[in-house]
């Protein structure tokens, strides 16, 4: 199964861009709310985006589906989630959740207006698991390894994926039929663990979802439009090709892919701390 593509972007261009090459959700981001605290010292991204950017994005767009991202569970969440609905979110995403409660709330929220996506990144959550999944009107979930890999105390965030703990939550959640996802991939041949890497263990895992990572396109630095449509022109095509030979692949190649990235992860971690 051909992983479903996500990419952050405020940008109606690069929306339109990223959907004429197959990606099938836009990805706008409100969430600011605690998050410089967390990831300040990160060399990650922090978006900036406005609420009116939904309906901006939206606009842009002829069938991909526009995610966003609001504020983790507060005292105004009720209006942010119902203003995101009115300008055209199709799927409300609830970030740094870390009790089953809050998830009530955000559902309810909701009220069956869009899909709901929960970002599992807190280590809270990952002890309820079982909670979490017992409730009903999930319809996707995403495993943020950013936050989560910090929540732990972690070095690389792609140590998750070695230490068991996406495995161990990949098993619950597909036992569900909860579409689930993961962390994010770089352009093929390109990121500190190379994306191909990734992309298997996605196979492996069962995983239906990915982000489209600042080192698969980063728009900041790319303004070119034209040059824009080329890296995802380019660099979605080798995607679809790659995962199209994995599904030829025997169980051994994904048992050694495993344990070469394990290798891998171990060394830039190393390096990190030195």
């Amino acid at each position: 199964m051909a992983l479903r593509l996500i990419y952050i972007t405020n940008r109606p261009d690069v929306a339109k861009v990223a959907e004429q090459n197959g990606v099938e959700w836009i990805f706008v981001d409100l969430e600011i709310n605690g998050k410089v605290d967390r990831q300040g010292h990160l060399n990650t991204v922090i978006s900036r985006h406005d609420i009116t950017d939904v309906s901006r994005v939206k606009g842009a767009l002829s069938h991909s589906e526009v995610l966003v991202r609001v504020n983790p569970i507060y005292e105004e969440s009720e209006q942010e989630i119902d203003e995101v609905i009115e300008r055209g979110a199709g799927i409300v995403m609830l970030p740094y959740f870390k009790t089953k409660q809050e998830v009530e709330r955000f559902i309810s929220c909701v009220r069956g207006r869009a899909k709901v996506c929960l970002l599992l990144e807190t280590a809270e959550a990952v002890e309820i698991i079982d909670d979490i999944l017992n409730i009903e009107g999930i319809d996707f979930i995403h495993i943020g390894l950013n936050d989560l890999h910090l929540s732990y105390g972690k070095t690389f965030m792609f140590e998750l994926l070695i230490d068991g703990t996406v495995e161990r939550l990949a098993e619950k959640i597909k036992q569900t039929g909860i579409p689930y996802g993961f962390g994010g991939i770089a352009r093929l041949g390109q990121g500190a663990l190379p994306a191909e890497m990734i992309v298997a263990e996605h196979h492996r895992l069962g995983s239906e979802m990915a982000i489209l990572s600042r080192a698969f396109c980063n728009a900041e630095e790319a303004t070119d439009i034209e040059e824009i449509s080329r890296i995802f022109r380019e660099g979605v095509k080798k995607l679809r090709a790659y995962e199209k030979g994995l599904t030829t692949q025997r169980f051994t190649f994904f048992q050694d892919n495993h344990e070469v990235m394990n290798g891998k992860v171990k060394e830039i971690v190393d390096s990190i701390a030195k």
